[in-house]
C-alpha cells in the first residue's frame, strides 16, 4: 500500500510527452538468390552481390534470407577485424577456455600488467565486442557502422566484480525491510516468489546474456543515474536526433525492495480480479458488474457497508460504463490516494479489509521516492536530448513492477511518438497475454506503445528458484515453445500495427535467431509493413550476428546494435558473458567463422587484402 502511496504522490513521476519514432536510414537495396550455408555456396555468392538495386513488386527489399553472404556481412571490416572475430571465435569454441575465462583474465592482468594486459584485450575480446572506453571512443565505429545501415544502442557496460558471497549479502540487506518479520516460511509459494532467498541471492548465477546490479546505497544509485545521463549524451552525440537508443535497467536506480513489494501488489490485485471474474477465456475479455461484485464480497464473508462497496466499485469502474475490466483495475493504480484506504483487499479467513503490503517506513518512502524521480530525470533528460530509452526486462519476481513503471512512462512520454519500450521476454508463459493487455492500454488511452522483443536472459535460474521455493514455472515447456510465443507475440503486434493508426507502435525484434529474423521479414511483407514505414526494426549485440545486421541494414532495414562501452578493466565481467555466450551457440559460431575464412580468401584471391571500408560504404 505504502508502495502505491509515493507512487501516486510522486504523480508517477512528472512526465514529458515529446517521443520519437523508429527511424530508418535511406533504402539501398540489391538483390541475390537464395543459397545453403555451406561453404562452396558461400563462396561463389560473395563474388556477385550488389550487382543490380531493386524492391520487389510490393516495395519490399530483395534481401538474402540465407544469411549466408560473407561480403555483404563483413563490408563494414577491416582486413584486421576479420582475423580478430576468426580468433576470439576460435578461442570461444574452447571450452577449457571459456569455463575458465574469468580466472584466465585476472591471471592475464597480473602476469602482464596494467599496459600490456590493456592492449592484448584491446587486440582480441575487448576489441571485437566493445565500442570503446568512453563516448569519445565509440563515435568512429558507431558512424561507420551507421554508414552500413546500422545503428546503435548505447549501453555502458561497466560492472562490480562481486564475490558470490558479496552479492547475496548485498541482495538480502537491499530486499528486506525492516518491518517485515524474519521468518517468512509460512507464507504460500506464490507469496514467497516476492520475498529475498539467500540461495538465490546472487542473481547474476546462471545468467550470462544480462547485466546485474545489486544495491548498495542511495549514493551509488545516484552514480548510476549520472552513468545513464552520460549515455544519453552520448548517443546524442554519436547519433542523428531521434534515431538512437540508451538502454537502462531499473534495478540500478534504487532498492530493489520496492520493485518486490509492487511486483507483489500487482499480481495479488491481478489474482484478485479473477475472484471477481472468473479466470476462464482470454482475461482481457473478462469482467463484472455491480451486482456480481456484491455477491463475491458476501461469499467471501466479506463486511463492508453498501455505501462502501458503491465507493469502491465506482473507482474501480474507471471508464464508469458499469463493467470492471481488466484494465480499469489495473488502472487503479492512477486514481488520486486519498481513496488509498479502499484499495485493500479482504482476508477471507476473517472477512476484514487488510492492505496488500506492509507499510515502508519513513526512510524507505524516501527511498521510493528518490528511484522514482532517478527514473523521471533520465525520462526528461533522454526527451530533451531526442533519444529514447530502451528498458531492459529483469527477473519476474521484480517485473511485474518494471512493466507497470514502463506504462507509466509511456502513458506521458508516448502521446506523440514512441520514445519509451518496454521490453518482453517471449519465453514466459504470460508473454503474449502481458504484451495484448498493454496494447489495448495504449490503444484505449491513445498513447504510443513501444516493445523490444527477446528470447530471455534468465531461464535456467528462474526454472531452479519456482522449483525450490514451489511456485509455477513461469518459464515455457521448451524452446520451440518459446519461438511459438515469440511468433504469436509478433504476429499480434503486426496485426495491430493494421488495426491501430499506423505508426502508433513500434517494435524492436531483438534476436540473433535466424529463423525468427526471416519470420519477421516473411510477415512484414504479409501485413504489407514495409522497412520505410518506421514500425518495426531489429536488435543484435556488436561483435555477433553480422551476417544478419549488416544485409538487412544495408537492404533498406532498420537495424541496431547493442553497443557497450567502458574502461577495458571495468567491462570484464560482460565480456565473460560473452564468452560464455558464444559458447552456448556454437552452431550460430561455426557459422559466421565460416563466413569469416571465406570473406578472407575472397579478399586475398581479388587482392583486397588492404581493404579500407570507406571505399565500400553503400550508395544512398
Amino acid at each position: 500500500m505504502a508502495v502505491l502511496r509515493v507512487l501516486c504522490k510522486t504523480n508517477v513521476l512528472p512526465f514529458y510527452r515529446q517521443a520519437c519514432p523508429i527511424s530508418v536510414l535511406k533504402t539501398r537495396y540489391h538483390t541475390s538468390k537464395s543459397t545453403s550455408a555451406s561453404s562452396a555456396s558461400i563462396s561463389s555468392q560473395t563474388q556477385s552481390i550488389n550487382e543490380e538495386s531493386r524492391l520487389d513488386s510490393d516495395g519490399h527489399p530483395v534481401v538474402d534470407l540465407s544469411f549466408s553472404n560473407g561480403k555483404e556481412a563483413y563490408r563494414s571490416k577491416t582486413t584486421a577485424e576479420l582475423i580478430r572475430a576468426l580468433f576470439v571465435f576460435n578461442m570461444c569454441s574452447i571450452q577449457t577456455l571459456v569455463t575458465h575465462n574469468n580466472k584466465l583474465l585476472k591471471w592475464s592482468r597480473r602476469i602482464l600488467g596494467g599496459t600490456l594486459f590493456r592492449k592484448m584485450m584491446k587486440a582480441t575480446f575487448y576489441g571485437h565486442f566493445v565500442a570503446g572506453e568512453d563516448q569519445v571512443a565509440i563515435r568512429p565505429l558507431v558512424s561507420r557502422n551507421k554508414q552500413f545501415g546500422v545503428k546503435s544502442i548505447l549501453d555502458y557496460s561497466v560492472e562490480e566484480d562481486l564475490s558470490t558471497e558479496q552479492a547475496e549479502e548485498a541482495e538480502m540487506k537491499s530486499c528486506v525491510s525492516d518491518h517485515i518479520p524474519d521468518d517468512q516460511t509460512s507464507l504460500d509459494p506464490d507469496k514467497q516468489k516476492f520475498l529475498a532467498h539467500k540461495k538465490f541471492g546472487d542473481r547474476r548465477n546462471k545468467v550470462i546474456s544480462a547485466r546485474t546490479y545489486f544495491y548498495e546505497d542511495e549514493a551509488n544509485c545516484d552514480t548510476n543515474t549520472e552513468t545513464f545521463l552520460k549515455c544519453i549524451d552520448a548517443v546524442a552525440g554519436a547519433t542523428e536526433v531521434n534515431t538512437g537508443f540508451v538502454a537502462i535497467k531499473m534495478t540500478a536506480l534504487g532498492r530493489p525492495q520496492f520493485l518486490l513489494q509492487m511486483s507483489d501488489v500487482l499480481v495479488s490485485t491481478r489474482a484478485f480480479f479473477e475472484k471477481f471474474a472468473g479466470n476462464k477465456g482470454d482475461i482481457l475479455l473478462r469482467k463484472f458488474r455491480e451486482e456480481d461484485f456484491k455477491k463475491q464480497l458476501e461469499a467471501m464473508g466479506v463486511q463492508i457497508t453498501r455505501n462502501d462497496r458503491k465507493r469502491w466499485f465506482s473507482v474501480l469502474d474507471i471508464s464508469q460504463d458499469g463493467e470492471v475490466d481488466l484494465l480499469d483495475w489495473d488502472n487503479l493504480l492512477e486514481v488520486n490516494m486519498s481513496l488509498s484506504k479502499v484499495f485493500v483487499v479482504p482476508n477471507e479467513e476473517t472477512g476484514k479489509l487488510e492492505p496488500l503490503v506492509t507499510s515502508l517506513s519513513t526512510e524507505e518512502e524516501k527511498q521510493m521516492k528518490n528511484m522514482l524521480g532517478r527514473l523521471n530525470t533520465i525520462a526528461k533528460y533522454a526527451t530533451q536530448k531526442g533519444v529514447r530509452v530502451m528498458v531492459d526486462a529483469e527477473q519476474t519476481y521484480f517485473q511485474p513492477a518494471i512493466s507497470r513503471l514502463c506504462m507509466e512512462m509511456m502513458r506521458r512520454f508516448n502521446r506523440e511518438q514512441a520514445v519509451i519500450f518496454n521490453t518482453y521476454q517471449c519465453y514466459l508463459k504470460s508473454a503474449y497475454n502481458n504484451a495484448c493487455l498493454d496494447m489495448d492500454l495504449a490503444r484505449r488511452e491513445d498513447f504510443h506503445f513501444g516493445a523490444k522483443l527477446v528470447r530471455g536472459a534468465y531461464m535456467e535460474q528462474e526454472r531452479e528458484r519456482a522449483a525450490d521455493i514451489g511456485y509455477e514455472d513461469p518459464i515455457n515447456p521448451t524452446y520451440e515453445a518459446t519461438s511459438d510465443m515469440y511468433h504469436q507475440t509478433l504476429e499480434e503486434v503486426m496485426r495491430q500495427i493494421n488495426r491501430r493508426d499506423r505508426g502508433k507502435i513500434a517494435v524492436m525484434v531483438a534476436s540473433h535467431n535466424e529463423n525468427t529474423v526471416r519470420y519477421t521479414v516473411e510477415k512484414m511483407k504479409e501485413f504489407k509493413i514495409r522497412p520505410a514505414d518506421r514500425l518495426i526494426c531489429f536488435g543484435q549485440l556488436l561483435g555477433m550476428c553480422d551476417q544478419v545486421s549488416f544485409p538487412l541494414g544495408q537492404a533498406g532495414y532498420s537495424v541496431y546494435k547493442y553497443v557497450p562501452y567502458g574502461p577495458v578493466e571495468e567491462v570484464l565481467p560482460y565480456l565473460s558473458r560473452r564468452a560464455m555466450e558464444n559458447r552456448g551457440i556454437l552452431k550460430k559460431v561455426k557459422k559466421e567463422k565460416n563466413l569469416l575464412w571465406c570473406e578472407l580468401k575472397r579478399r586475398l584471391s581479388s587482392g583486397q587484402i588492404i581493404y579500407n571500408p570507406a571505399k565500400h560504404v553503400p550508395s544512398p
